[in-house]
């Protein structure tokens, strides 16, 4: 994933998918355009640092305080039998929230 927030500008950049675990929605080698630093909501797929240091790109559920009492998110993939997420991880906390998904650019662009 490249680009950072800077300057108070929320940058873009692009993500890689890799594996199944939010198949149907993306596959791997999907390449998604996301921005640095944006806000993550219930529904919006992000891409964010999971408490094991892994990043993944997964959707954000439902807003949860992790096990240091900071907020953050529960982030599950979209196919259960696939992945690793907050059932396996537990909460991730706003700060690793590196970029919210806005569109799939490739294979077939359409809007996230």
């Amino acid at each position: 994933m490249s680009g950072e927030a800077t300057g108070g500008r929320r940058r873009l950049g692009l993500a890689v998918v890799s594996g199944a675990s939010m198949l149907p929605t993306l596959r791997g080698g999907d390449r998604l355009l996301v921005r640095h630093g944006g806000n993550a909501r219930p529904g919006r797929v992000v891409v964010a640092r999971l408490p094991d240091g892994t990043v993944a790109v997964k959707r954000a559920v439902e807003e949860r305080t992790t096990a240091s009492g900071a907020a953050g998110w529960w982030l599950l993939s979209d196919n259960p039998d696939a992945g690793v997420d907050s059932r396996h991880r537990g909460p991730v906390a706003d700060g690793d929230v590196l970029a919210v998904a806005l569109a799939r650019v490739w294979p077939a662009p359409r809007l996230l």
